[in-house]
């Protein structure tokens, strides 16, 4: 991390920097604006794996007449009944990654989301693996598109966290060969279980 770049948030697991958001809208004269510049909240998980919900949607398309969204937003992440996946609507997720050498390391979770998913490095270099065996290594600026498949991340370095911001979005259920793929997050934490089933 450069001597530039911003501290971590206060409530921030990794040493990455600092995330601020800044959502807009429009005045009386419809006249574009900020309506709040905000840290928005880190949650950890576990000693090597932290989220921080940037965004929220819950009704495609959304409506966005008298700040409409941006109630649903803060109303859904305040009643704690935010899953994985947002029923009807849509995530924006960072998720930041512990060092795999760490003795606190969480290892990869093989899961599966009912939705479309975007995934983008943000920070240091990740390895996507699917649970055909396949695998691809990501660095700053790649892009995975997760069409409802089972996937695990591992950050490949021993020494440096990373960073992925995710945007998530609520599809059909996938259909293979007449068998229906639903969502599965086996063998992750507790707390990661919990949200994936808070949804429901």
């Amino acid at each position: 991390m450069s001597s530039s770049s911003e501290p971590p948030n206060p409530d921030q697991l990794s040493p990455l920097p600092g995330v601020h958001r800044h959502i807009t809208t429009h005045n009386s004269d419809g006249l574009a604006i900020f309506h709040s510049s905000t840290t928005s909240g880190w949650k950890t998980f576990t000693p090597s794996m932290a989220f921080n919900v940037v965004y929220t949607t819950s009704i495609s398309p959304p409506n966005m007449n008298n700040d409409m969204d941006i109630s649903n937003h803060e109303a859904l992440c305040s009643s704690g009944k935010l899953g994985l996946v947002n029923p009807n609507g849509s995530v924006c997720r960072i998720v930041d990654f512990g060092p795999s050498s760490s003795e606190e390391h969480t290892k990869p979770v093989m899961h599966r989301t009912q939705s479309l998913d975007y995934g983008i490095v943000l920070e240091g270099v990740l390895e996507c693996i699917l649970d055909s065996g396949e695998k691809r290594v990501m660095r700053r600026g790649d892009v995975a598109v997760q069409r409802g498949t089972m996937h695990a991340w591992r950050n490949t370095s021993s020494t440096d966290w990373a960073r992925m911001i995710f945007v998530l979005l609520d599809s059909e259920k996938v259909k293979v060969g007449g068998k229906e793929l639903g969502e599965d997050l086996q063998g992750a934490p507790g707390d990661l279980k919990d949200m994936l089933e808070s949804q429901h």
